[in-house]
């Protein structure tokens, strides 16, 4: 049986089931593994920033799609419950806390800077949620959608990445209550 055909998608996968092993994602490994050159594999997928950004954003979508399935609440309970959910899940992610640990400035660049796929589509997903639930009639949104949208993904990056801003521990909890406080 041959393997699959390199192509972007299986550039992908590797290095998704690479960064979920704990293992580096290594450029010229994964274009070594694919049998291309590195300007093919940059082609294909930008730079291992980029990459790594698709990486998170594959595993953060879960928890979004676990709130549009309806297995989280709705109105302001059911966001605050999202952000919650969302930190504690990130928070317990192995890959993720090492890759934190081993590259904290790679890490905070790419899930919060304004070039961020991860923040940028966070923020879309919860002003999504968030207009769902103002035209459902179960929100009195306290600012703006937009600005709301924003604040709740960073009020759920400061309890994610608590250890490498401040040292103290990372706290679900605290982001839980920090939006149920904002949208009370």
């Amino acid at each position: 049986m041959t393997s699959p055909r390199p192509d972007a998608l299986r550039a992908f996968t590797i290095a998704r089931a690479w960064f979920l092993e704990g293992r580096r994602v290594d450029m010229g490994e994964l274009a070594g593994a694919l049998g291309i050159s590195r300007a093919t594999l940059h082609r294909w997928v930008g730079g291992r920033d980029q990459l790594l950004g698709e990486i998170l954003w594959s595993m953060t979508v879960e928890v979004f799609e676990a709130r549009a399935s309806g297995k989280l609440g709705r109105g302001a309970a059911g966001i605050a419950e999202l952000v919650g959910t969302f930190v504690r899940t990130v928070n317990d992610s192995k890959p993720f806390r090492e890759f934190l640990r081993n590259e904290p400035e790679r890490a905070l660049r790419i899930l919060t800077t304004k070039a961020s796929v991860v923040q940028s589509r966070a923020i879309a997903k919860m002003r999504e949620f968030l207009d769902e639930e103002v035209e459902a009639g179960r929100l009195a949104p306290p600012l703006p959608v937009e600005d709301l949208a924003y604040l709740l993904v960073r009020i759920g990056e400061s309890f994610i990445y608590t250890d490498v801003i401040t040292g103290a521990e990372p706290d679900a909890a605290k982001a839980h209550a920090a939006a149920t406080a904002l949208l009370s």
